[in-house]
């Protein structure tokens, strides 16, 4: 490897003096959204009238929300769904069950979420940050820097709008829900703490105060910000944690994810195992196969017996992933042969792994390619 020195700094907060997205009923709880109608001088029970639109009717046009008083409408809605994002563009892949879109938020910056129909469920793949500060090389978001976090509604916003076209029959198979989250988009979802487990909670609060999916369809993705992975294991949510670890030893860790020199291998899987401990719940090991820099046979060696170290009480599972190159890039996909022994090493020492179905490949579906190509 070489001993290239990281270009972007370890960003852990956004910029000073960002303006706030207006505030969504998605970013209150059921009090929040009541009192935010009576500030406005609007009768509060039509709080819960307004959540039943948003998350268990999925309407988005005032007009059919018929419930409520014509006079009084456009100022119920003005107040407790606000314009957050507008699409500028969807792109589709595997006939159409791929969908990704490119959104643009109050302030102009640019985010994207993927929505992925497959036979036996329907993902969102939501950004949690308009940007990086993680500066993973490899990465075409952690090079473009952190411009801001997202708000919960606008991280919110994301899942909506794809239950939206899966309830409308816009996506091939007929009308269908949203079952899976991931968190797995732009930004580093634990860097957005706050605002991530609260769209967490309404995303799984029942309906009609959230959209009443179950906790264990959603994955929340992190690079090992380990305070926080202890955090997340105290909160009582029963999420699947995903590790984007991609190197099993610190001296390569260091420099494919910069946030290693603050938090080791040793520290960040201690962290991983120590949810699963708490939690119950298996966590899964991402790993972007990159070819000649972390696929070679030592390393899934190493990786096996790090997870292995732990105790085989099923804790862990590898999820590869086969890179999705960025133009230009030195950083490509492993050899399918490479990748192929990968697996039979981690196999070998009892660790299931998978290969993850890389969809929407042809439509950069590596979430920041569509934003920075703006």
């Amino acid at each position: 490897m070489s001993d290239a020195p990281i270009t972007l700094p370890l960003v852990f907060t956004e910029p000073r003096g960002r303006k706030k997205p207006p505030r969504h009923l998605a970013d209150l709880d059921e009090a929040g959204r009541k009192e935010l109608l009576s500030e406005a001088g609007l009768p509060a029970f039509r709080a819960t009238q307004l959540s039943t639109h948003y998350f268990s009717r999925l309407v988005d046009d005032p007009a059919q929300m018929t419930d409520l008083p014509a006079a009084q409408r456009d100022e119920l809605v003005s107040t407790l769904l606000p314009t957050l994002m507008t699409p500028l563009r969807t792109l589709e892949a595997d006939k159409g069950t791929t969908r990704k879109t490119l959104w643009k938020l109050f302030d102009g910056a640019l985010v994207e979420s993927v929505l992925m129909r497959y036979p036996d469920r329907a993902t969102v793949c939501v950004s949690s940050q308009a940007g990086c500060g993680m500066a993973c090389p490899f990465c075409a978001t952690g090079q473009g820097g952190l411009q801001r976090n997202m708000s919960t509604a606008e991280i919110v916003e994301q899942v909506v709008a794809g239950a939206r076209s899966m309830a409308r029959g816009e996506v091939p198979g007929g009308p269908g829900r949203v079952s899976n989250v991931v968190f797995m988009g732009m930004g580093e979802p634990l860097a957005n703490y706050k605002a991530v487990i609260g769209a967490v909670r309404c995303l799984t609060d029942p309906n009609p105060a959230g959209l009443g999916l179950s906790a264990r369809g959603v994955t929340v993705s992190t690079v090992g910000l380990v305070p926080r992975m202890i955090q997340l294991a105290d909160e009582g949510i029963p999420v699947t944690l995903a590790l984007s670890l991609h190197a099993p030893d610190d001296e390569l860790r260091n420099e494919l994810v910069p946030v290693n020199t603050r938090w080791s291998v040793a520290e960040t899987v201690d962290a991983a195992w120590n949810y699963a401990a708490k939690t119950k719940r298996r966590v899964s090991i991402e790993y972007a196969m990159m070819r000649g820099i972390n696929d070679q046979a030592h390393r899934a060696d190493l990786l096996g017996d790090l997870l292995n170290s732990y105790g085989d009480w099923g804790w862990v599972h590898v999820n590869l992933i086969p890179l999705n190159p960025t133009p230009g890039s030195k950083w490509t996909a492993s050899d399918p042969r490479d990748e192929r022994e990968f697996v039979r090493r981690l196999e070998a020492k009892g660790i299931p792994t998978t290969v993850r179905d890389t969809r929407g490949r042809e439509i950069d579906g590596a979430c920041g390619q569509l934003a920075a190509a703006e």
